[in-house]
């Protein structure tokens, strides 16, 4: 499709376009949280870290009422740079797409309906150990279950996730498992050396080339619950990662757990491709022949300065964004230009 570039595997990549074109499409919601991102400079998510922890539940509010009511308002800078939720209840709205919530460890609880795993929240990894092991078996089993259920109901069950902090999670995770990563940020400004040192800190408390003592030790509650759902849900259904860096970090340690390839691709923006501080596209076909779908959501036209912060930079992607516009792409055929516009209308609304 015009609207949509393939990456790496263009075979399957086109196969998953086919198999899902005209289909029908779930959006699962996977908040969670990681102290690591309370560390100053290393994430835009959040003002201070008091705020920072509202905004997984936050995001899935907005997804269900279009607005929040753990928070005032949506989470949004000051300067008007709103959460990329926006894009993705857009997209998710203008192509009918349901949603479901699912607490993987947020601090807070969203006021809406939502899958609850008890899964507690990561510690922060420059610090202690994220996760004891059997939070990590807990989560993968319990995304087993939940992927299975999901697969069930759909002919393609996208994920995506909100959790602050976890491209740092993420690259600890990718570096522990062996894999010469660097991953993007929310900042236009990569916090590069930043995330180094935490992930070195980290790093130096592994005594195993163990996946699973690699995620208990640097990663988040999301990575092995989300590994946990494609294992299963890719036996089912096609299965679309919806995101960046993180997802690259689900991918590796998925690998483990096991999943269906033929089954599975990635959707994310093309802010993350082009994203020059990072390496995406050669990180995902180091860890496995999965295609990548990629959206360019045109923002730098937007007449909205908050908006164009994306193709500056800001953020890039996150909640889905991606793989949520991607969706509505091949389930309705809509055109970048007129889901801009929608993007729009959505933005003036909240404001």
């Amino acid at each position: 499709m015009v609207h949509i570039q393939i990456l790496g595997n263009l075979d399957k990549g086109g196969n998953f376009v086919e198999d899902t074109q005209k289909k029908n499409f779930l959006f699962s919601f996977v908040i969670s949280y990681t102290e690591t991102c309370e560390i100053p400079g290393i994430t835009v998510a959040g003002q201070n870290k008091e705020i920072i922890k509202f905004t997984p539940p936050a995001d899935a509010e907005f997804l269900h009422y279009g607005s929040c009511k753990c928070i005032e308002t949506i989470p949004m800078t000051p300067d008007g740079k709103p959460t990329p939720a926006l894009l993705t209840k857009t997209a998710l709205e203008v192509a009918s797409i349901p949603h479901i919530v699912i607490n993987a460890g947020s601090k807070i609880m969203p006021q809406i309906p939502y899958l609850e795993t008890g899964i507690k929240s990561g510690k922060n990894i420059s610090l202690e150990p994220a996760l004891d092991r059997s939070d990590v078996l807990h989560a993968v089993d319990y995304g087993r279950i939940i992927g299975r259920t999901l697969a069930s109901l759909t002919d393609c069950l996208v994920i995506g996730e909100s959790i602050p902090g976890g491209t740092t999670t993420a690259l600890a995770v990718l570096k522990g498992l062996g894999i010469n990563a660097m991953v993007s940020s929310s900042m236009p400004q990569n916090p590069i050396e930043l995330k180094k040192k935490v992930v070195f800190d980290a790093l130096k408390r592994l005594g195993s080339d163990d996946p699973y003592e690699i995620v208990s030790n640097v990663g988040d509650p999301m990575i092995p619950l989300v590994a946990g759902m494609i294992s299963s849900a890719s036996q089912i259904t096609n299965v679309m990662l919806a995101g960046g860096t993180q997802m690259a970090a689900v991918l590796a340690f998925g690998k483990s757990v096991g999943f269906n390839q033929d089954k599975l691709a990635i959707g994310t923006t093309s802010y993350i491709i082009e994203d020059k501080s990072a390496n995406f596209v050669d990180t995902v076909t180091k860890i496995a022949d999965v295609p990548i779908l990629v959206v360019n959501p045109r923002l730098e036209h937007s007449k909205i300065a908050g908006l164009r912060a994306f193709s500056e930079g800001f953020v890039k992607e996150g909640a889905g964004a991606g793989g949520s516009m991607i969706s509505a792409i091949l389930k309705t055929g809509i055109d970048t230009q007129t889901l801009l516009e929608l993007i729009e209308k959505e933005y003036r609304k909240i404001i």
